[in-house]
């Protein structure tokens, strides 16, 4: 994700406005994707995923990241489609691209937090105790 956002950067522009979109779209199937991760982390017999704690917390780091996106896109949207002819308009831009730099920099933090909170060093695992076996349905009686 952070080398997606590397390579296509939220410009003050139309590709930018798409980029910063499409960054919104994956950095959500991300937060999604581990939420469900936590989700099956609590179920026993889980191995090779952080603990769900860790998960948890990387999860909320993606929430701040998402949420600064989307702050970052009025700002965008303002200078994009917005036109700077007068004095007035220039220095509003000045304004915009202020806020935007800010929130840009703030999904930087958010998703090396986010990362920082997954490589910390996890304890071995521990076996878990095996699933309870799904419960069995009623037998079907027949007459005979």
């Amino acid at each position: 994700m952070t080398a997606d956002i590397r390579d296509h950067h939220s410009t003050v522009d139309g590709t930018g406005l798409f980029n910063a979109t499409r960054h919104i779209g994956l950095l959500c199937h991300l937060a999604a994707r581990m939420a469900a991760d936590i989700e099956y982390q609590l179920a026993p017999n889980i191995a090779d995923l952080p603990p769900a704690e860790t998960l948890g917390q990387s999860a909320g780091h993606l929430g701040r990241a998402i949420a600064h996106y989307t702050q970052a896109l009025a700002p965008l949207i303002t200078l994009t489609t917005g036109t700077q002819d007068t004095l007035h308009h220039k220095l509003d831009a000045l304004n915009h691209r202020s806020l935007l730099r800010v929130h840009l920099d703030d999904v930087g933090r958010a998703l090396a937090a986010a990362r920082t909170a997954l490589e910390v060093p996890q304890p071995p695992a521990v076996p878990g105790t095996p699933a309870p076996a799904p419960p069995q349905a009623p037998a079907v009686r027949r007459r005979a």
